[in-house]
């Protein structure tokens, strides 16, 4: 009956993660940051991938009446940027992704930081980040939100 007792007087708290990363002015600070810095290398794809269309289009076009050797070469080169390109995108993929995951890193640590803050001030005895379900009742993501957009 005592643990009973005591096991009522625990405070429980629970955090969205998701919508941390989705509205707490770090994460979208973040992601402005991440956006700046990959918008010229993904215009860049997206002009290739438009070259590689028009090329495309014009060999299809053309197929009838160019030389066996012409069509051989462009076809080749038509090839060779399909390579180049998506080795670039390839690329641009693996680039953007460390940079988010180092990124969400970061505002995962300081939310860790104003989350603890929160649990010792209010004196909370445990606090999950993830769950299937969470009563809205001790829901606290209000609560690091508006910390961490301090």
């Amino acid at each position: 009956m005592a643990s009973q007792a005591h096991a009522q007087e625990s405070r429980i708290g629970f955090v969205n993660t998701e919508r941390i990363f989705r509205e707490a002015t770090p994460a979208k600070t973040a992601q402005v940051k991440i956006d700046q810095e990959f918008s010229k290398r993904e215009k860049e794809l997206q002009e290739v991938a438009a070259r590689l269309k028009a090329m495309s289009e014009k060999l299809d076009k053309d197929v009838a009446v160019i030389t066996e050797s012409d069509r051989s070469r462009r076809q080749r080169e038509l090839t060779d940027l399909d390579k180049d390109f998506q080795r670039k995108q390839r690329e641009f993929r693996e680039d953007l992704n460390q940079r988010k995951n180092e990124e969400l890193a970061s505002v995962l640590e300081r939310t860790t930081r104003v989350i603890k803050q929160i649990a010792e001030a209010e004196k909370y005895d445990i606090v999950f980040q993830d769950a299937v379900y969470a009563s809205p009742r001790i829901d606290i993501t209000d609560k690091v939100l508006k910390a961490l957009n301090k």
